[in-house]
C-alpha cells in the first residue's frame, strides 16, 4: 500500500495550558526530553537536525521544515538504523497549539507513513508520548517513562 493512501494518525488533546507553553515543549532540549526521550541532539530551526535516543533501542532523526511559534511545527521523522519500514526523514509529522477556552487545542498528524501496521505502531507511540506531554505543560509529572 502506497503511503499516500494510508490515513494519517492524528490526535487531538485539549491541555489546560497556553500554546506557548505547550510549545516550549518542542522548542527546548531539557523540555523535549522530559516527555519524550532518553537522550537527544536538537537544532531548532527550519532545516534543523535532530536525534532523539526514544528508548533504548529506537532512534527517531529527521529535520525541523516549518516553526512557527507558538502556533505550528512541522518536521520530518523516521527511525535509524537497517531495515526500518520508515527511516529518517520519511514522514512528516505536523503539530499545531491553538488557543482555547480552556488553555490549549493541540493537535499532531503524522503523515507518510508506510503501511496499516505502521501507522498502528506510531498511534501507539505517540498517544504514549503525548499523553506524557500533556501531564507536563499542566504542571505535573508523568514520572519516569517506563518504554525508556
Amino acid at each position: 500500500m502506497a503511503p499516500d493512501t494510508v490515513e494519517p494518525v492524528t490526535l487531538e488533546r485539549r491541555i489546560a495550558a497556553r500554546p506557548r507553553t505547550v510549545f516550549s515543549f518542542f522548542a527546548e532540549d531539557d523540555k523535549w526530553l522530559a516527555w519524550m526521550g532518553r537522550y537527544g541532539e536538537f537544532a531548532f530551526r527550519p532545516g534543523g537536525a535532530y536525534r532523539i535516543a526514544v528508548t533504548r533501542d529506537h532512534v527517531a532523526e529527521g529535520r525541523f521544515t516549518e516553526i512557527d511559534p507558538p502556533g505550528r511545527l512541522v518536521f520530518t521523522w523516521g527511525w535509524a538504523g537497517a531495515g526500518t519500514e520508515v527511516p529518517p526523514g520519511s514522514t512528516i509529522v505536523e503539530v499545531t497549539c491553538e488557543p482555547a477556552a480552556e488553555g490549549t487545542l493541540f493537535r499532531l498528524a503524522h503523515r507518510g507513513l508506510p503501511s496499516p501496521e505502521a501507522c498502528s505502531a506510531h498511534a501507539e507511540v505517540w498517544t504514549h508520548y503525548v499523553r506524557r506531554l500533556v501531564t507536563w505543560a499542566e504542571g505535573g509529572d508523568p514520572g519516569p517513562d517506563d518504554w525508556a
